[in-house]
């Protein structure tokens, strides 16, 4: 990757906020990202893991820099990649840098949570590690980087699993660690607006758009809105409604023309008139 790109980002991330940075689950994804004029896109460990059907917990580095570097193969949006709880302790973590740094992201998110991750945490379950263990963490991931301008954000649960004003004690002892930014996820619309106001760094907040205008989120002073949520659950359920509408014998809701004209244009967002060139200058006319 040109270090640039991972630099501006980081400008970016440090001096105009709020960045929206949308569910971004593979490469064709983020070039629709890419073209509609997103910040970024995330690639989370929860969308990966419900796609494999095994929970984020039980995913492999292997398999998160592979998807990582499948998006960046073909995007120039920048990617927020969530890391989970580094796969391990700090050695792991740094192991977790290394790969994922190499697959192109130009952020990885790093949380609090016990490791390895336990598959209860969808079912708000969590065991947070002490402040202590989870801030050589992040000097192991500082130290493991080898491009300096790679952002590292420290996420906590402590909202949920101890109290606000923990979870603010947290971070800032994340960004004395090295973080560059931190992520929580607030309760309340007093605790989403105080937040940002009480911590020395960059605020990312991990939520749906739609709680706020871009506007009212510039006003909060967010660094970073990412949205898993949307993108995610708005192409399932269009999804399961047209299959489950064709099961039952009715038409899917889209009519067959439109249904081929938008996947006639698929290949135009995939970029494959690049590919198409190639062809045409390595094939003989007419064969």
């Amino acid at each position: 990757m040109n270090d640039l790109a991972r630099a501006d980002f980081r400008r970016r991330v440090e001096n105009e906020g709020p960045l929206m940075v949308p569910y971004c689950p593979d490469a064709l994804t983020a070039r629709l990202c890419e073209q509609l004029g997103f910040d970024g896109g995330y690639l989370d460990g929860g969308g990966l893991g419900y796609a494999l059907a095994v929970s984020e917990a039980l995913l492999t580095i292997t398999e998160l820099a592979q998807a990582a570097a499948a998006v960046r193969r073909r995007s120039a949006l920048p990617l927020v990649v969530d890391g989970g709880v580094g796969f391990g302790d700090a050695v792991h973590v740094a192991r977790t840098v290394w790969e994922l740094e190499n697959a192109g992201a130009h952020a990885i998110e790093l949380e609090d949570q016990v490791a390895p991750k336990r598959v209860s945490h969808h079912r708000h379950v969590e065991h947070l590690v002490p402040t202590e263990v989870m801030t050589g963490k992040i000097k192991a991931a500082v130290g493991a980087r080898r491009d300096p301008d790679l952002l590292l954000i420290a996420r906590t649960g402590a909202v949920q699993n101890e109290s606000f004003d923990a979870a603010l004690q947290r971070c800032e002892a994340y960004f004395e660690a090295g973080a560059d930014a931190v992520m929580l996820l607030t309760q309340n619309p007093e605790q989403l607006a105080e937040a940002p106001r009480r911590l020395p760094g960059p605020v990312a907040t991990l939520t749906s758009f739609d709680l706020h205008t871009p506007e009212e989120w510039a006003q909060l002073g967010y660094a970073l809105v990412i949205d898993p949520v949307t993108g995610h659950t708005a192409a399932f359920s269009a999804l399961r409604e047209a299959y489950e509408r064709q099961r039952t014998g009715r038409p899917s809701g889209r009519s067959v023309a439109e249904a081929f004209e938008v996947y006639e244009s698929l290949q135009h967002l995939a970029g494959f008139e690049e590919l198409y060139d190639i062809e045409r200058a390595t094939t003989e006319p007419g064969t």
